[in-house]
């Protein structure tokens, strides 16, 4: 088994070059056409579907969904996408383009490969800035701020089918040449894309042998018999049209709900709202505090970080998928509130230098996500004394959560009420109405929980719910106190970069891990604590004062309270309750504990996703992952 089969890492498509065309080493078929592809790309598929028309009728806050059973070098993606944005709406409308593929390019092949089509030289730049490292399973992009979203799962198009969840409005189905026998044209192979089909589903395929045809017909298409198009390549395209369903096109898809009501502007909150507005949704933001990021996530500055497992199991790969996910989408606010510094992850203890040791030997990550290093190399990348080595990430930092909330709670789709405490839910016609400290009840169609620590008191029903409240102080450190990294540090705490504030320059410390205190303030223990777990971690980081144990008065910190969950996994979907049942509009969104800053823009994802009827972003095995069913205490029975 080489290095690029060994779990997460996927094995890449190996390419030669002749006269400027990659050629595939394993099928030996040319991977596109050259010049001509990408006019065979628009008469093929996006003609033979119909597309510029079904763009145009999306409706507002909409989608549409394309699926495709390969990507390649991304030419079919990008034709779409320039489709989409010269012939969809005007309003606010997603474009979903879902593709699976088993041997993904390098980054290094693909900036080459689209080199060759100059016009979609914007479109290839932001596509190449956003993908994925190399490995299994499923990635979402998000491009064009919003308005389109790319799902590429990197694996056999069999597993994605299986583990995808989306009914797509039109499919690409391409053949190459070396798929002649493959189980893509297999009846089971065609019983999943009729699956994820709708009535009115179209399809374009280069599939044009009796065996398959037949198979089409009987799984309920509509094939017309190929025209005079002018394409190169013959293209059969039909609609699904099962027995017994009046004829009609899917021509749109899903809409979102007319107002959804997010309970919690915190860094979850704000992310799902920011993130329902740019989908079209009206959206309420509501809070107890005056303004945005007010709680935890109101930190001057949190690590932005997992702990993957020595294990690449389901729990592993949501962390993984979590934090590639969260690296791309804060990129647009680098240096304003995202901070890509690298991340250290110290062998701090035997412990922890064990894990490390077998995660190493059973994993083969890409270097872009993480690598070992020696206590010399670890010195050098965090400029910081250090005592052992570690892992880093090269593309994790430190974020300003509190900030970027607000700022996410600015977009015009947002109402925001602040100042108002939510005591009462209460179902009426389809609706929800919430009451509580303010003036006016709030009406709104759906209801997401978003509230941290105090989400159980406002979860319908009266079960007992598996979440813990975490007390965790952070302490600010003047910079003239440490040896400030030039990168993040952590372990049993994480130690951050220095922050210019009104208050000079302050790093920040944290944070403690109390499950069994309320205090809302400071304490002269907590910023013992936090002292001195870090003189473990770092020895020679505190100056000599502090390492003496003497606390400064003007030495500062914040405490929030995080929300965790029996098994530490995070809860975000539509709410069931303790019976089983699941009531009309109300979702989770909760329990991300002390890795919020990294879960959060993920789930806040899927939560959109479900809410607007969209495309999920996680896969079926990492849904279960975070159901809300969860987090009831089992029944305990009566003898």
């Amino acid at each position: 088994m080489t290095s690029s089969t060994v779990p997460p890492a996927i094995a890449p498509a190996e390419l030669v070059w002749q006269d400027g065309l990659p050629q595939s080493k394993q099928f030996g078929d040319i991977t596109f056409s050259g010049k001509n592809g990408l006019d065979e790309v628009r008469c093929s598929f996006i003609s033979q579907n119909d597309l510029p028309a079904r763009f145009a009728a999306v409706s507002e806050s909409g989608s549409f969904v394309i699926a495709s059973n390969g990507f390649g070098t991304g030419l079919h993606f990008l034709a779409t996408w320039q489709a989409w944005q010269s012939k969809g709406p005007a309003h606010a409308a997603t474009l979903h383009f879902i593709s699976a593929e088993p041997h993904p390019l390098t980054l290094k092949d693909l900036e080459k490969a689209l080199s060759a089509w100059p016009e979609l030289k914007d479109l290839s730049r932001e596509l190449v800035a956003n993908y994925p490292p190399l490995v299994r399973g499923a990635h979402r992009l998000i491009l064009a701020g919003g308005r389109v979203r790319l799902t590429l799962f990197f694996g056999e198009a069999s597993n994605a089918w299986d583990e995808l969840g989306f009914k797509a409005d039109a499919w690409f189905l391409n053949r190459p040449a070396h798929e002649m026998n493959s189980e893509i044209w297999q009846n089971t192979a065609i019983e999943r894309i009729r699956q994820h089909c709708r009535p009115g589903t179209t399809l374009a395929t280069s599939a044009t042998d009796k065996a398959t045809l037949r198979t089409l017909k009987e799984a309920g298409f509509q094939i017309q018999e190929p025209d005079d198009s002018g394409c190169n390549e013959t293209i059969l395209n039909g609609v699904f049209q099962p027995l017994n369903v009046p004829p009609g096109k899917s021509d749109i898809s899903a809409s979102a709900p007319v107002s959804v009501a997010v309970i919690g502007a915190g860094i979850a909150g704000c992310l799902l709202a920011n993130n329902l507005a740019e989908r079209g949704c009206t959206v309420t933001l509501i809070d107890s505090a005056s303004q945005a990021g007010s709680a935890a996530s109101g930190n001057l500055q949190g690590a932005m970080y997992v702990k993957l497992g020595v294990e690449f199991n389901h729990q592993t790969q949501l962390a993984l998928s979590a934090l590639t996910f969260s690296q791309r989408y804060y990129r647009p606010y680098r240096d304003q509130y995202w901070h890509p510094t690298g991340l250290l992850q110290l062998a701090w203890n035997e412990n922890e230098k064990d894990r490390q040791h077998r995660f190493i030997e059973r994993n083969r990550y890409p270097e872009e996500i993480l690598r070992a290093v020696t206590r010399q190399e670890g010195e050098a990348l965090t400029g910081s004394s250090l005592e052992s080595g570690g892992l880093w990430f090269p593309s994790s930092g430190w974020l300003a959560p509190g900030e970027l909330c607000k700022s996410l709670a600015l977009h015009p789709r947002i109402r925001r009420v602040f100042d108002f405490s939510v005591e009462h839910m209460t179902a009426a016609d389809g609706e929800w109405i919430l009451s509580g400290t303010g003036n006016t009840d709030i009406r709104t169609d759906r209801v997401v929980i978003c509230a941290g620590h105090l989400s159980p008191r406002l979860i319908p029903g009266r079960g007992a719910f598996r979440f813990k409240a975490i007390r965790g102080q952070v302490t600010h450190m003047p910079a003239a106190m440490v040896v400030n990294p030039k990168a993040v540090i952590c372990g049993a705490r994480y130690f951050n970069p220095a922050q210019d504030t009104e208050g000079g320059q302050l790093s920040v410390i944290g944070a403690t891990f109390d499950l069994h205190s309320d205090e809302p303030a400071p304490t002269t223990q907590g910023h013992l604590e936090n002292l001195r777990e870090l003189s473990a971690m770092v020895p020679q980081v505190l100056s000599p004062e502090l390492a003496s144990g003497s606390l400064p008065e003007q030495l500062t910190g914040r405490v929030g309270f995080r929300c965790t969950t029996h098994d530490y996994q995070p809860v975000a979907g539509p709410f069931v309750d303790e019976n089983g049942h699941t009531p009309a509009g109300i979702y989770l969104l909760t329990g991300l504990g002390s890795k919020g800053l990294t879960y959060a823009p993920l789930l806040a994802e899927f939560v959109a996703d479900q809410l607007t009827d969209q495309p999920s972003v996680l896969p079926a095995a990492l849904i279960k992952r975070v159901a809300t069913g969860r987090m009831h205490r089992p029944k305990v029975e009566s003898s």
